[in-house]
């Protein structure tokens, strides 16, 4: 049984008014199956990049992956996928075929302007 759970992350890298949320609450789910987590973001900027980091317990942060505001595909790698939808301003994480070494707490982050 993996637990995953989601603090609230605001957003740096811009001077507009914006942020990120995350109001779903810790999940359990079980090795293998496949998990979705939500976070809505709310911006004024017209370029903007969000990304998904994990920090497993004790351990460092890590960057899993990135959506471009411009990009109509979701972001895909390994195991993870975004679900971006521009309108709803939400920007959801699946893990697929979930391990124990997924279980860690969870960040959706923004940022406003050009990315390298």
């Amino acid at each position: 049984l993996l637990v995953l759970s989601y603090p609230l992350l605001f957003p740096t890298g811009s001077s507009t008014a914006q942020t990120v949320t995350q109001t779903q609450p810790d999940t359990s789910v079980r090795e293998t199956e496949t998990v979705t987590l939500h976070c809505k973001f709310d911006t004024s900027d017209t370029h903007y990049y969000l990304f998904w980091y994990k920090q497993p317990p004790g351990g460092e942060m890590s960057f899993i992956i990135r959506q471009e505001f411009y990009n109509q595909e979701n972001a895909t790698e390994d195991r993870f996928s975004v679900n971006f939808q521009k309108a709803k301003k939400s920007f959801g994480l699946r893990i697929s075929d979930s391990r124990l070494e997924d279980a860690a707490t969870y960040f959706c982050a923004f940022t406003g302007g050009t990315v390298t």
